[in-house]
């Protein structure tokens, strides 16, 4: 099993990228939201899909859910696709993935609003999950979070440039991420790369809105989102036909 931890996490930058981006004010055409009660619902979620994983076996789980590339092409299980973003290997795993979502999470969620924020998460989990499938060894079992997490950072990267955000301590915290993902051999560097672009293509989506669709906004936005997801499905189908011709060859179907 791989695990695909962020990486490492310095409490201080994160805390001051927080600080340095939050502001009051929304361009996504909705109103400034108080609570970000959707990212303490994923967090409470991905807790709780932990605490079930490790009591019934934390590598167990991950082969029943986590990404596996075969396992999608040979017995057709494409829930794997989003359920590998809510599992973990580790307990240091899961903490550097949530306390990451714990302090970027609620600056975004204030900006875009509950709906946008829960879009974005999860377009930019699935968009690790296909870079994962796409790009890394087809017998691999990868789980985690951070291809959603590095989703938030690159939305935090283009909402930033959009509303004139000091963005410098995601940048430094981004790099340091992409330098040990890169150097260790457990970390799934494919989905972070994959969640980071997919999470900056739907952040640009909501906070960038061409001039002619600016009287109809929300159907900017739709249209923005449904063409990513078509983007992701025209891969996945892709690398699909290529795995199974593989597998036809190798004779494992």
């Amino acid at each position: 099993m791989r695990s695909a931890p962020v990486g490492f996490q310095c409490p201080e930058c994160v805390g001051e990228a927080a600080r340095t981006v939050r502001a009051p004010v929304t361009v996504t055409g909705g109103r400034v939201i108080e609570r970000p009660y959707v990212t303490y619902g994923l967090i409470g979620i991905t807790v709780a899909s932990f605490v079930l994983q490790f009591a019934v076996g934390i590598n167990q789980v991950a082969e029943d859910y986590g990404m596996w590339p075969y396992g999608i092409v040979i017995y057709g299980e494409w829930w794997r696709l989003l359920t590998a973003a809510f599992l973990h290997g580790s307990f240091l795993h899961i903490l550097f993935n949530m306390y990451v979502l714990f302090v970027l999470g609620p600056t975004l969620e204030r900006v875009l609003g509950h709906v946008r924020f829960i879009v974005l998460y999860l377009v930019a989990a699935l968009g690790g999950a296909v870079a994962s499938y796409t790009f890394s060894d087809p017998r691999s079992v990868s789980v985690g979070a951070s291809g959603a997490i590095f989703g938030l950072m690159g939305a935090i990267l283009v909402a930033g440039r959009r509303m004139k955000w000091d963005i410098t301590q995601v940048l430094v915290l981004l790099g340091i991420n992409v330098v040990i993902g890169f150097l260790s051999p457990d970390v799934d560097w494919r989905a972070h790369f994959g969640g980071l672009v997919v999470g900056a293509m739907v952040a640009a989506v909501f906070v960038w809105t061409p001039p002619p669709f600016r009287s109809a906004r929300v159907l900017w936005q739709v249209l923005g989102v449904l063409g990513v997801l078509a983007l992701l499905v025209a891969i996945t189908v892709w690398r699909t036909g290529q795995l199974g011709a593989e597998v036809g060859l190798l004779g494992l179907a």
